[in-house]
Order: structure tokens, then sequence, then C-alpha cells
């Protein structure tokens, strides 16, 4: 029998899993992993402000990743900076920024770490509701844009062609990783969280004949990863978050090895 706060990790750790999966895969696509980067560091200028001003961590961290997410956009229009450049400066500056705001409220004492790095094995019931109801919110949203979104991440020129909104698409699936990274602050933490946006998809890579068998079998390893990483730090109390990225990291190795003979098996 599993202790209960076990359990509670176990559960928000499988759901934030069964949405990093499938979004993470666009992610790997579009190559936008400097991007999952910036958003994170990013949410802790979310978690400063909402130490701040008494809000909510959670929607605070949301609602800051969300309105980069759209700073993000309405800067790519212009032609003077590189998209890199930019993302670099927004992610650096974003995390500046909420040091700087917590060493100037010095009323405000907070574990920076159990932020950066996640304390799954202290979320509540109410934690695991809200990465449940918000991860089925977030794969209805993503369900609902699949196929526009392949199409365009496929085929862009032939997508802007035909009148598909690219730059519409582009922010909805930037603000699905914002809600992700929000939900996920308490269970690996802002930093670790672009790494289960990316490791289990690029694992489901080796394994995937179609995009929507890539999407499953993401969010499948990323559970793995999960119960794996629970696992290594209960037996041998190591940190949770960073257990269960190191999991990943495992897995991603382990499908390096076997991806081929899956390869030949599926005709790929």
């Amino acid at each position: 029998m599993l202790p209960e706060f076990l359990l509670r990790g176990w559960l928000a750790g499988l759901a934030l899993a069964a949405v990093a999966g499938p979004l993470g895969c666009f992610v790997v696509w579009r190559r936008m992993a400097y991007f999952g980067d910036t958003l994170a560091h990013g949410a802790l200028l979310g978690v400063t402000l909402g130490l701040v001003t008494g809000i909510d961590l959670m929607p605070a961290v949301a609602v800051t990743s969300a309105l980069i997410a759209l700073l993000v956009v309405l800067m790519q229009r212009q032609r003077t900076l590189a998209t890199d450049t930019l993302l670099g400066i927004l992610a650096h500056s974003g995390i500046a920024i909420g040091l700087v705001l917590l060493g100037l409220v010095g009323a405000v004492r907070v574990d920076l770490l159990g932020y950066l790095f996640g304390d799954v094995l202290a979320v509540r019931w109410q934690d695991v509701a809200v990465a449940v109801i918000g991860g089925a919110a977030v794969l209805a949203v993503l369900r609902h844009y699949w196929p526009q979104l392949l199409f365009a991440t496929l085929h862009d020129e032939m997508a802007r062609a035909e009148g598909t909104p690219t730059t519409r698409l582009r922010l909805v699936l930037m603000l699905l990783v914002a809600l992700v990274i929000a939900a996920a602050m308490k269970i690996v933490g802002i930093l670790l969280i672009t790494s289960m946006l990316i490791i289990p998809p690029a694992a489901a890579r080796q394994l995937s004949a179609t995009p929507e068998a890539m999407a499953v079998i993401a969010a499948g390893l990323g559970g793995l990863a999960v119960t794996l990483g629970l696992a290594l730090s209960w037996q041998a109390d190591t940190p949770a978050g960073a257990s269960i990225v190191v999991m990943a990291l495992a897995i991603f190795v382990a499908t390096q090895a076997i991806g081929p003979l899956v390869a030949r098996r599926l005709g790929c």
C-alpha cells in the first residue's frame, strides 16, 4: 500500500506526463526546446509576483508565462533579431528580474529550490485535481487543433498558402505550453519541466510509425519515468523531480538502443 503522499505525487505526475507527452511532440517537431526554457525561466517572475501580491502562485505563473508567450509571438514579427536571440533575452531577463524583486521585498521569505526543482511529494489532493482537470482541458484543446497544428508543423509554407492561421496556431501551442509549465511547478519544478516536454517525445520518436502513435507512446514513457523516478526517490532518498528526469533520460538512452530494431519491424 502506497503512503498517501506518495500516491498523490504519483497521480499528479501521471497527469503531467499524459499532457506533456503529446504537447512535447510539437515542441520537438517545431524545435521549440529553447522556447520552453524561456517560459520556464520566466515562470520565476510569476512566482515572485504571486508572492509579492499574495495571489495564488499557479495562476500567477500561468498568466506570466502566457504573457511571455504572447510577447514572443509579437516580437517574432520584427526582423532585426533572430528568434533564439529574443528567447535568450527573455529567458535570462525573466529570471533576473524575479530574483531582483525577491531581493527587494525582504519581508518575503521563500525556498526557491522548491519552485525551481519541484516537490512532487508535497502536492495536495487539490493539486492533483488541478493537474487532472487542467490536463484534460489542455488535451481537449490539443485534440481540437491537432489536424491543423500537425499540417502547419509538417508543411508550414503550404499551410500558409491554403490560408491556415499559422500565427494563431503557434500562439495556441505556446499558451498550452505555458499552462503546463504552471501546472508542473510543484511536480518537477519550473526548471525541469522542459525536460518532461522534450525527453519522452524524443524517446518515443524512435518507437513510432505515425505522429499519433508518437504522442501516445510519449505519454506512456513519461508515465513510466514518473513511476520509476518516484521509486528511485523513495528507495534512495533522492530529489523526486530530478529523479523523474533522470529516469526519463535512462528511458531515452534505452530507446536509442532498441529504436533501430523497432524501426525495422515497423518497416520505417
